[in-house]
C-alpha cells in the first residue's frame, strides 16, 4: 500500500510517515501540492493524505487539479483549522474523510486500510 502525504509542515510529514511505516505502509512525502502533482508522472499513490491549508495551492486546489487530470486517488484531508465551509467543499469535491490535527492515528489507519481495500476491489 502506498500513501502520499502532502503537508507544508515537515514535522507533520515526518510523524505521519513514521506512524504509517510501523503499519508497513509505504509513504512518499511532499512539502507542497505542486510538488505532489509533479510526482504523478513517476508514481500514483493508493491514497493521498492532504493538508487543507498550505501556501500556494491549498488542499482543495490540489484535489480539484487531481480530478481535472482524471485521477481518482482517494483523498483524506488533514487540517489544523476546521473551517466547516472549506471542509464541506473538500468533501463535496470527493474527499473520503477529514481529520483535525492532532489526528486520531487508529481511526486514520482504519480509514486508509478500508479505502485502499475498497479501491482494490473496484479495480478487479
Amino acid at each position: 500500500m502506498k500513501v502520499a502525504i502532502v503537508d507544508d509542515d515537515p514535522s507533520v510529514r515526518k510523524a505521519l510517515a513514521r506512524v504509517l511505516a510501523t503499519e508497513e505502509v509505504e509513504t512518499s512525502t511532499f512539502a507542497s501540492g505542486a510538488e505532489f502533482l509533479d510526482s504523478l508522472t513517476e508514481q500514483i499513490p493508493d491514497c493521498l493524505m492532504l493538508d487543507l491549508q498550505m501556501p500556494g495551492m491549498n488542499g482543495l486546489d490540489v484535489q480539484l487539479a487531481l480530478r481535472e487530470a482524471g485521477f481518482s486517488t482517494p483523498v483524506i484531508i488533514i487540517t489544523a483549522n476546521e473551517d466547516s465551509s472549506f471542509v464541506k467543499r473538500t468533501l463535496e469535491a470527493g474527499a473520503i474523510a477529514c481529520f483535525a490535527k492532532p489526528i486520531d492515528i487508529r481511526l486514520l489507519l482504519e480509514t486508509i486500510q478500508r479505502t485502499v481495500a475498497g479501491n482494490r476491489t473496484q479495480r478487479t
